[in-house]
């Protein structure tokens, strides 16, 4: 994926029309960065997490991939994602809703046999009325709050609830499937706080034990966990990040230091140019000037397509073969860059696998983010553009 003049010379199209811009999603990269996943799992399952559109990369497209590797189990955070990607990509794999609100479509959910999250004894009684209406057994995972305060039974509510998890499963309503939880300081190697974590996760399952439960799938890693705290991969694994080409947290390894290679570029073609003399104020509020007479061109993308406003005067691209920083605020629809000989039509690439290129690392740190922010913000008016392995065109693409 070259960055340069006409790097993606036939046209791309968004089923609403032609933008000039695509986020060009590399299939070769995400098989590469799955395969290492796998190593890191050994014996463990693999759940990938396809949430938020795969982290804005496109779940049904990322899915199908995954799919035809021999994954088969994903994970989605809410129930109604589920539900669309369960009816695109049809029955087989299985896919566990990680968050479910109240009078969601459990019914539906437990008839396409989707996995669900049960969070609280409220959430356990109206899955199992709603598989009682579909004379079918719900499969549920019960997820454990052993630290993030966040989501998950408290630690001294699970004898309860392991007592109608029982009785649930003994009349046929439910079946026990998984126990997870979620760790809050992964990313920080070092932290106390994960083993005090596991601590937590291990006497829930002890008291689910005591009660008769036995989940044979136990997952408690997503990608932190799996890079390192290989203690945490029990019998599955969910990697989310990892899988899409960015580190967990650049600041103990970088993507390229842990062998990922990212999954996303993210391109958009010049749309206008201009030259102006010295001391020229660019864009809203002036907040950079020229410092010499420059050549200016204008890039059509902005914060409505997911370009961080903080990234004024700060975050790179590449025009030409050549690193450019942005110059002046970010607007809604466009930002405007230092390009000589830049001309209307060249590609310009913000982010991507290339050596040359910035990371959506460099962009996190330049706009005071992380990078699953950077990835999982690119809106919709930049259509995804699928590759092959062979860099043959698969969809959307040229």
């Amino acid at each position: 994926m070259a960055s340069g003049k006409h790097a993606h010379s036939a046209e791309v199209f968004h089923t609403r029309g032609q933008y000039p811009s695509r986020a060009v999603i590399s299939r070769a990269a995400f098989e590469h960065n799955l395969r290492k996943a796998r190593e890191l799992a050994g014996s463990a399952e693999l759940m990938a997490v396809i949430k938020a559109d795969a982290y804005g990369h496109g779940a049904v497209p990322v899915a199908r991939w995954a799919i035809a590797a021999g994954v088969q189990w994903f994970g989605i955070a809410q129930l109604a994602e589920a539900i669309d990607v369960r009816r695109e990509i049809g029955e087989g794999p299985h896919i566990l809703a990680l968050i479910a609100e109240p009078g969601a479509l459990f019914a539906e959910a437990i008839e396409l046999g989707i996995d669900l999250t049960v969070s609280s004894q409220a959430a356990l009684d109206e899955i199992a009325r709603a598989g009682a209406r579909n004379g079918l057994a719900a499969r549920v995972h019960l997820e454990i709050d052993t630290g993030m305060a966040r989501g998950g039974v408290q630690l001294e509510e699970v004898a309860s609830i392991a007592q109608s998890l029982a009785e649930y499963q003994e009349a046929g309503l439910v079946k026990v499937v998984g126990i997870w939880s979620h760790l809050a300081c992964a990313d920080e190697p070092d932290s106390p706080v994960t083993l005090e974590q596991v601590k937590k996760f291990e006497q829930a399952r002890s008291l689910l034990a005591e009660a008769g439960v036995y989940p044979p799938m136990v997952h408690l890693a997503a990608s932190a966990g799996l890079l390192w705290h290989p203690d945490t991969h029990y019998t599955m694994v969910r990697p989310g990040i990892m899988l899409y080409g960015l580190s967990p947290n650049p600041a103990v390894a970088t993507a390229r230091e842990l062998g990922l290679e990212p999954v996303m570029q993210l391109e958009a073609t010049v749309v206008s140019v201009r030259d102006v003399p010295a001391g020229t104020g660019v864009s809203y509020g002036h907040t950079a000037h020229t410092a010499a007479a420059a050549h200016l061109a204008t890039v059509p993308l902005g914060y409505a397509d997911g370009i961080p406003r903080s990234a004024s005067n700060s975050a790179q691209v590449l025009v030409n073969g050549q690193r450019t920083a942005i110059l002046g605020r970010v607007c809604m629809d466009q930002f405007v860059v230092e390009a000589p000989a830049a001309q209307p039509g060249d590609c310009v690439t913000l982010f991507g696998a290339a050596p040359q290129l910035p990371t959506a690392d460099e962009w996190a740190e330049k706009s005071g983010t992380i990078g699953y922010e950077i990835v999982t913000r690119i809106g919709v008016r930049v259509p995804r553009c699928y590759t092959d392995l062979d860099d043959e065109p698969l969809e959307n693409c040229d």
